[in-house]
């Protein structure tokens, strides 16, 4: 078990949803439910300090709008829309 302090908030968003963010690492997820939103919020957690996640593909990054030509290097160039 993880000794690490957290401040998590949880908001209810204007359409119902919940979203819950971890404000020490910047980590932010959303659930129809309040239980939905901290529970996936555990698994991102989890996920991104266990290194548990792999990279987009090609194909995934073109569905989400992004040219992964254009975005090989972190910081060189401008956000695509969607991430903006």
């Amino acid at each position: 078990m993880s000794t690490t302090q957290r401040k998590i908030t949880l908001t209810q968003d204007d359409d119902g949803w919940w979203t819950a963010r971890e404000e020490t690492i910047g980590l932010t997820t959303q659930g129809e439910t309040r239980d939905d939103a901290l529970s996936n919020l555990d698994d991102v957690i989890d996920a991104v300090e266990n290194n548990l996640g792999q990279s987009p593909t090609d194909k995934e990054l073109r569905a989400a709008g992004i040219d992964p030509d254009e975005n090989r290097r972190a910081g060189s160039g401008d956000l695509p829309d969607v991430l903006k």
